[in-house]
């Protein structure tokens, strides 16, 4: 998995806390073709039941074409990847995950955070104003294993064809707002050394003003994923929902630096904390990552969790170290996101399974560097558009292959 680039979609650029959303015209996306805000209940419930109905005869399909690699990946032929059956105690039914006799809210996983047009120069290749923003990373990994609600702002300029998409992937967007004034814009490159992102131009628009508001039908989320702004915001969207059963965010050095007693007043409140290796130093205030996993797991999270970009990822418990190596790669195009593609897979697959023990985070950590494996392989979110689950099966198997090894 590639390090995430923390510089894309306003992260360490935002010059001044959000103030207050305001201006005429503010309204919110439509949720899904053929819904409007908080109508047409009924005609989404239809809607999401055959989208359910139909990827899980995909997956039946790709479960058989996957063969041993799905066997021994363990995936049961369910309607997501991430699906572990027995093992996991999940039904083969629907989703991936799904447990029999679950309330259906206790699987509804939101995510609130960045969506935006990004610029990006690489050596292999540039693109001009793509569907970008740290939301719309994550939502998209996610949406892979379950149903995902966003909660952000995108400006009047912001192109249908990219909520069209998002709407496709059984993505609820009823909580962004569209506001008069331009979308969020970043522009960047990327040398040989794709671990750094160099920020060109960053136009934050609205976003600048955005407080996040979470509407009345998402205030009760199973899960909830605080993608990197201000942790004021982030307290106040935790303010604004019935206590999810799991709570994960990221943040960035701006934040450690500027607003360190909020984030670790927020800390307190999270139970999972994903950040790279550069931002673990900055708040453990150590150069030794196990030395900074004992400082930050005693400020509140139960895990930490390092992305160490071309060396993969540590997670951290109370007593347990579990790391998983970056998938190698012959074409890497992209960087940008791929941190939120991680945090997507890995959510998405606690959310879709409803189970949140030692071994389904392990399988988490292997699943989100499997979807920020393929969020490399292209510009924007052009390899997640076109990826299958056969494909999902295959790489989790490869990387169990990978790592798995005989006592001595």
């Amino acid at each position: 998995m590639k390090r995430k680039a923390k510089q894309p979609r306003g992260k360490g650029r935002v010059p001044a806390r959000p103030g207050r959303a305001g201006g005429k015209g503010k309204g919110r996306v439509s949720a899904r073709p053929g819904r409007a805000g908080e109508k047409g209940k009924a005609a989404v419930e239809g809607q999401r039941s055959l989208s359910r109905q139909t990827r899980a005869g995909r997956v039946q399909q790709a479960s058989g074409q996957a063969g041993a690699t799905g066997k021994e990946a363990g995936l049961a032929p369910s309607g997501r990847a991430g699906a572990m059956g027995k093992e996991a105690g999940l039904a083969a039914s629907g989703r991936a995950g799904e447990i029999t006799g679950e309330i259906a809210g206790e699987k509804t996983l939101m995510v609130v955070g960045s969506v935006a047009l990004d610029s990006v120069k690489t050596p292999f290749g540039q693109v001009q104003e793509v569907l970008g923003g740290s939301a719309a990373f994550f939502a998209t990994a996610a949406s892979y294993f379950t149903s995902v609600n966003v909660i952000a702002v995108v400006g009047e300029d912001f192109p249908e064809e990219h909520l069209t998409f998002l709407r496709e992937r059984d993505i609820d967007l009823s909580g962004v707002e569209r506001r008069p004034g331009k979308t969020f814009r970043w522009r960047g490159e990327y040398s040989y050394q794709l671990n750094e992102a160099k920020t060109l131009e960053t136009q934050l628009n609205v976003f600048e003003s955005f407080r996040p508001q979470v509407p009345a039908s998402h205030r009760s989320p199973g899960m909830l994923f605080l993608a990197n702004i201000d942790p004021d915001l982030q307290r106040s969207v935790l303010e604004q929902v019935k206590r999810p059963r799991l709570v994960a965010c990221d943040t960035m050095n701006f934040w450690i630096d500027g607003k360190r007693d909020a984030l670790i007043r927020l800390l307190k409140d999270v139970d999972v904390l994903l950040i790279n290796d550069g931002e673990a130093r900055a708040l453990g205030q150590h150069p030794n990552l196990v030395a900074v996993a004992r400082t930050i797991l005693a400020a509140g999270p139960k895990t930490l969790i390092i992305k160490r970009g071309e060396y993969g990822v540590v997670m951290f418990t109370a007593d347990r170290i579990f790391a998983v190596p970056a998938f190698p790669l012959e074409a890497v195009k992209d960087p940008t996101g791929a941190g939120d593609c991680f945090a997507g897979g890995f959510m998405g697959y606690l959310a879709s399974s409803g189970n949140v023990s030692e071994h389904a985070l392990r399988r988490a950590v292997v699943y989100g560097s499997v979807m920020a494996s393929f969020a490399v392989e292209a510009f924007s979110l052009d390899r997640l558009r076109v990826l299958d689950q056969t494909d999902i099966v295959a790489r989790f198997g490869a990387f169990k292959q990978m790592t798995i090894f005989e006592e001595l």
